[in-house]
C-alpha cells in the first residue's frame, strides 16, 4: 500500500531523527512536492541524453536542448535568490557578485556538457535548500526581482513546478504531458502562478 505524501513525510522524519532539517509547517507542501517531483523527472530525462544529444534541437523554436537546460537552470537560480532575500528579510533580489552570476542563456548553452549538467544539479540543490530553510514569515513575503516584478514567495514552488515539467517535455526525448501529476494538470488548467522563465 502506497503512503500518502503526509505519511511518507512523517516516516522520513522518524528515520532521520532530530538533527535533520525540514520544510517549515507553513510552506506550501503540495506545491513543493510538485516542484520536487518535476525536478526528479527532468533530471531523469536529462540523464537519458548523451552529451552529443544535448546539441540537438529542443521542441522550442531556435533553441537546442542546451539552451533549454541553461534556461531552466537560471530560473532555479533566480528563484533561489528570491528565496534568499525573503529568508534574510530583504525586499529585493540582488546579485552579490554580478561578474560571477552570468545568466545569459546563450552563454549557458555554450558550457561543456559536464558543466551544464553540474549547473542543473547545483541550481536545483540551492533552490531546494532555500525552500527548506525558509521560515513562516519568509513564506508570506513578496520580493521585487531584478526584472522589476514583485513575486509572492509562496508562488515560487508552483512557478518552478510548471516550468520544470513543461521543460522536461520540451527536451524532446520522450517526456509527455501525460506523465504530469493530476494536481499539476489542475493547477495548469486554473492558470495559477505564472510559469516563470
Amino acid at each position: 500500500m502506497a503512503l500518502s505524501l503526509e505519511e511518507a513525510r512523517h516516516a522520513l522524519r522518524e528515520r532521520q531523527g532530530l538533527g535533520a532539517r525540514y520544510d517549515c509547517e507553513e510552506a506550501p507542501a503540495s506545491d513543493l512536492s510538485l516542484a520536487r517531483l518535476g525536478t526528479a523527472y527532468f533530471a531523469r530525462k536529462l540523464n537519458e541524453l548523451t552529451d552529443a544529444q544535448l546539441d540537438l534541437p529542443s521542441r522550442l523554436p531556435n533553441w537546442s536542448r542546451r539552451h533549454l537546460i541553461a534556461d531552466i537552470c537560471y530560473q532555479a537560480r533566480r528563484l533561489a535568490r528570491l528565496m534568499e532575500a525573503a529568508r534574510q528579510g530583504r525586499s529585493e533580489e540582488r546579485l552579490d557578485e554580478p561578474d560571477a552570476q552570468i545568466e545569459d542563456v546563450d552563454f549557458g548553452a555554450s558550457l561543456p556538457a559536464r558543466a551544464l549538467r553540474n549547473l542543473f544539479y547545483h541550481a536545483q540543490i540551492h533552490l531546494n535548500v532555500e525552500w527548506r530553510d525558509l521560515d513562516a514569515a519568509g513564506w508570506q513575503a513578496s520580493i521585487r526581482s531584478l526584472r522589476g516584478d514583485v513575486v509572492a514567495i509562496r508562488q515560487t514552488p508552483i512557478m518552478r513546478a510548471q516550468a520544470i515539467w513543461v521543460a522536461a517535455v520540451n527536451l524532446g526525448n520522450g517526456a509527455s504531458a501525460r506523465d504530469f501529476p493530476q494536481a499539476l494538470v489542475r493547477r495548469l488548467g486554473e492558470g495559477s502562478g505564472p510559469a516563470a522563465k
